[in-house]
């Protein structure tokens, strides 16, 4: 239980209330209870049952409960009548509204971004003590860290975003050691090589946590601070990524291409020179993605270990209570 939510990954897991207490059982088996009045919310992931009581109950206290399939992806949530969405969405579009709020906001998004971006670039650095690239791509996060608490505008909070990814991109190659596989640079729409193919695919699919864990709190996954609003676009689940992106999504790429779990015939080209991943290379993405949420990492603010596809839904949290007013700053995502 965290931020006052239960979230429930056990399949088969079945959730009902006695007296004032939720009791979550297995087979039969008592795992955990809780006092019902401790939670605001529930989270329950793929086959989790809930006995028509306790969804009553949560319903008439206001006490959302959230569905989600068991990889992440949002399927609905219960409210009760009396609802905090319209205050949390009106606070959000307030915050947009708002030149410091905003910029506020799009800083702290894009220092987690930097921040985790030096660390996976430092790692390797430790590896591969003699490559110039990789020096010169940390001092360019650090340059870029000092110059951000500086930034007056969200333009130039943006530039900076721009030249850090840059610098960071520039020796993303130097950390790939699988023989075969070549980096020039980010190319996304198409991609035009296996490695950018494998970026493309990781970092839809952290989109997708993203938008489950923001339509999961309440929070509109358009409205964003750093990435511009257009027709159809997760703007601030893009913003919500930046977090995660070199972090969780790259170091995953660089882990499946150098402990060569993907090969060329992992990927195909299509005529006009896109690079996709096979089926069979999406599937062998999928399932190494989906353990890499199993695992678990101590989160910096709760100082207690959470399972990795828990981050994205904890940082929404995070983000709902500070556009409430509960905190005064947003507290993102980034390793110590």
């Amino acid at each position: 239980m965290l931020l006052n939510t239960l979230f429930v990954q056990t399949q088969g897991a079945y959730l009902r209330l006695e007296g004032d207490t939720v009791r979550v059982e297995v087979e039969g088996e008592l795992r955990l209870q809780v006092p019902l009045h401790h939670l605001g919310g529930l989270v329950l992931f793929g086959n989790v049952l809930v006995s028509p009581f306790l969804l009553a109950r949560c319903a008439e206290d206001g006490r959302a409960v959230v569905w989600l399939s068991e990889s992440g992806r949002f399927q609905g949530r219960l409210e009760g009548p009396v609802s905090g969405n319209v205050l949390l969405r009106r606070a959000q579009h307030q915050a947009l509204d708002r030149e410091d709020k905003a910029l506020a906001l799009a800083k702290a998004f894009v220092g987690a971004k930097v921040r985790n971006a030096k660390a996976v670039l430092q790692r390797a650095l430790r590896e591969r003590e003699g490559s110039g690239l990789l020096r010169q791509a940390v001092e360019a996060q650090e340059a870029v860290l000092a110059y951000l608490s500086q930034a007056r505008t969200l333009e130039e909070v943006r530039g900076l975003e721009g030249q850090a990814a840059a610098a960071y991109f520039s020796a993303f190659g130097d950390m790939i050691l699988a023989p075969g596989f070549s980096f020039q640079g980010r190319v996304k729409r198409p991609p035009r090589d296996p490695v950018n193919a494998l970026l493309s695919f990781l970092y839809t699919l952290l989109v997708a946590d993203a938008v489950a864990a923001l339509e999961g709190v309440g929070l509109d996954p358009q409205v964003g601070y750093l990435h511009a609003l257009r027709p159809g676009r997760p703007a601030l689940a893009l913003d919500l990524v930046e977090e995660f992106r070199a972090w969780w999504a790259d170091r995953l790429a660089l882990t499946l291409l150098n402990r060569r779990q993907l090969e060329a015939k992992h990927f195909v080209e299509r005529p006009g020179g896109a690079v996709l991943l096979t089926e069979e290379g999406r599937r062998e993405v999928i399932v190494a993605y989906q353990k890499r949420k199993q695992e678990e990492i101590t989160h910096p603010l709760f100082k207690e270990p959470v399972p990795v596809g828990l981050l994205p839904h904890l940082q929404a949290r995070l983000l709902a209570r500070h556009l409430r007013g509960d905190l005064p700053g947003y507290p993102a995502f980034w390793v110590r």
